[in-house]
């Protein structure tokens, strides 16, 4: 193991984008969704790796919970737009019955 992380070289840019990652998701959806608290984990774990000298599980679990935050915003924003679509398709609905009875 100690050959392997002379040519692996220390995942610090990775790991700041793991943590812009977690902090887009935070911003646009609820801090407790499963997969934002998986990459909370993950990120905790890349650094723990990290500090133990082990570059390449680091990187790894640092890719892992940059696609799970990204993961989780996506979800929070799918679920802010479907909210979006629901209340304008009953909005639609009033307009029409509105219509209807205006007739």
């Amino acid at each position: 193991m100690v050959g392997g992380c002379a040519h692996d070289p220390a995942p610090v840019e990775q790991l700041r984008l793991t943590e812009q990652a977690l902090v887009q998701a935070r911003a646009v959806g609820p801090e407790a969704s499963a997969e934002l608290l998986q990459a909370e984990d993950k990120l905790r774990a890349a650094r723990t790796a990290l500090t133990a000298k082990d570059h390449r599980e680091a990187r790894m679990l640092a890719e892992q919970a940059e696609l799970d935050a990204r993961l989780a915003e996506v979800q929070a924003l799918n679920e802010r737009h479907q909210a979006q679509i629901d209340d304008l398709t009953r909005r639609i609905e009033r307009l029409r019955q509105q219509l209807g009875e205006a007739r």
